[in-house]
């Protein structure tokens, strides 16, 4: 029979061996360190204005020239593309929207969309920093009146300034 000291043993190695399957199956070791997980995006990014611009009748390298490359053309249902997005954020709820075009041979017979954010509202929900606030692209004419006249430079010289090279002609005549 076993001493005790060995079977007290083998019975701890087996409790921490346990213990460790179940460290996996958390996002934290002990509740302290959290590995880094990836933002995954997949499919095409299709907004409110892309949308507003498909109608009844466009050929499909109109669709494609304002949607970009369906995520699945499938060959079976040739009258139909499907453009899918997708973005899985760490801590955050799963972002899905999709659009599928109809054709009619070669032309847009109809299309439908989940609700889908305009370009604005779309930056803003795949951007980390929230408190970032609209920035300014152009000058009032007051702040433009208010800027200093520019400064007046003098030209350059007319002829090229350095040494003068004479060469010898390419071929012998």
């Amino acid at each position: 029979m076993p001493s005790r000291p060995i079977l007290l043993s083998a019975l701890a190695a087996a409790a921490l061996l346990a213990g460790c399957e179940s460290l996996q199956r958390t996002d934290s070791f002990m509740g302290v360190i959290t590995p880094y997980r990836i933002d995954i995006v997949q499919g095409n990014a299709v907004t409110q204005n892309q949308v507003a611009l498909l109608k009844p009748g466009l050929t499909r390298l109109q669709v494609r020239d304002i949607l970009g490359t369906p995520l699945l053309a499938d060959p079976f249902h040739a009258d139909r593309w499907d453009y899918v997005f997708m973005l899985r954020r760490p801590n955050t709820d799963v972002q899905r929207r999709g659009v599928v075009v109809f054709f009619d041979g070669d032309r847009v017979r109809t299309f439908e969309a989940t609700e889908l954010p305009t370009e604005r509202e779309f930056v803003a929900s795949i951007s980390r920093f929230k408190d970032v606030k609209e920035r300014k692209l152009e000058l009032t004419e007051e702040e433009r009146l208010a800027l200093p006249p520019p400064v007046k430079r003098e030209a350059a010289p007319a002829e090229p300034v350095g040494a003068v090279r004479e060469y010898p002609p390419l071929e012998a005549s």
